[in-house]
Formats: structure tokens, C-alpha cells, sequence
């Protein structure tokens, strides 16, 4: 192997490897900032429940996953699936994160540490600990709006992808757009034209 052929091999495992950690370390602190404040609305809400006008801060407990579907599984059932599901997203992380760009990758994180952390919660006794009531929403928790939100930005992203992509191809339609290599804030991260 040549050396520019193994130098430029070599920046591409480090951009897969910093793709991955940026991942990792952003699903990590999701899920801590989630798991901090369920610990802290166990020990503060108890008793009692907080006003803040649109939200209130109240403590309940879902023994289902979304909206409370699957509440009559057995908990370890609900569990193991939802175990399954975090872990499932963790890989298709891994092995996508090294091609993916900034928006992906955090909306990928947001999405994971929220799974993890509802998954963490619910080992401990089977249920899940929410906190953020709106009186015309179920009761959810920070880990729900991460996975809701990294959901949105994902489908965000891609719309606003295909957006461009169709309007470069109305503005020249003898171009092949599908041949062209991707514009650089669609590349992952420290990717060029010509990696």
C-alpha cells in the first residue's frame, strides 16, 4: 500500500472513530441529564406537584413504554423489548455514525440516550419515571421529548436533503444528481470532496 493510499486509510478511521465517540459521549450525557432529573423528581415531587403555567412538574410512574401501551406485559417482557429496541439503535449508531452528519449524529444521540435512559429507569422496578405533565398530554419525562425531538430532527434533515436535492436538479435537469458527491455540510465530520 502506498503511503498516501495508508495516510488518507488512517484519517478516515479517525473520522469514523471521532464520528462514534461524538455519538457515544452525546447519548451518554442525554441519558445522565434524564436519569439526574428523575432522580431529583423522585426525592422533590413526591408529595407534591410544581405549576410552571403550560407544564407542571408531577411524578408518575408508566409501567407500559409510549403512552402506556404494553402496561399488561409483564414488566421483564417490556424490558427485554425495549432492551432489544436501545441496543438494535446503538448498533445501526455504530455502524452509521462513521457517514453521518452533525445533525444525525446528535439527533441519533438524542434519540439513543433517551432510549438508554428509559431503559436504565425501568430496570431498577419495572416502570418508567416521568415528571413533566401538560394536563392534555400523557405525563412524559426529559428522555421521552430527547427521542421525540432527535426523531423530528432526523426526519428534518432528510426532507430538507431531499428538498435540495430536488430543487439542484430542477435548476439543472441534464445533471445527474444521483453521480454527484454529497454537498459538505451533508458529509460527516472532516470529510472532503475527495474521501
Amino acid at each position: 500500500m502506498s503511503q498516501a493510499a495508508d495516510s488518507t486509510d488512517t484519517g478516515a478511521r479517525r473520522a469514523s472513530s471521532r464520528a462514534r465517540r461524538l455519538l457515544f459521549l452525546a447519548a451518554l450525557a442525554f441519558a445522565a441529564a434524564d436519569l439526574v432529573a428523575k432522580v431529583v423528581a423522585e426525592s422533590r415531587l413526591n408529595e407534591t406537584s410544581v405549576d410552571l403555567g403550560v407544564l407542571q412538574l408531577q411524578l408518575a410512574h408508566n409501567d407500559g413504554v409510549a403512552f402506556s401501551l404494553g402496561n399488561s406485559l409483564p414488566s421483564s417482557v417490556v424490558l427485554a423489548l425495549t432492551a432489544a429496541l436501545t441496543g438494535g439503535m446503538a448498533l445501526y449508531g455504530w455502524r452509521h455514525a462513521p457517514t453521518a452528519n452533525r445533525v444525525q449524529l446528535i439527533a441519533g444521540a438524542a434519540i439513543l440516550g433517551g432510549a438508554t435512559a428509559n431503559v436504565i429507569d425501568r430496570a431498577g422496578d419495572g416502570v418508567v419515571t416521568d415528571y413533566l405533565h401538560t394536563g392534555w398530554w400523557p405525563t412524559f419525562n426529559l428522555a421521552d421529548a430527547f427521542l421525540v425531538l432527535g426523531v423530528i430532527a432526523l426526519v428534518a434533515g432528510q426532507l430538507n436533503t431531499e428538498r435540495r436535492s430536488s430543487a439542484s436538479t430542477l435548476d439543472d435537469p441534464d445533471r445527474d444528481s444521483s453521480t454527484d458527491p454529497a454537498p459538505s455540510e451533508e458529509r460527516g465530520p472532516d470529510r472532503t470532496a475527495e474521501s
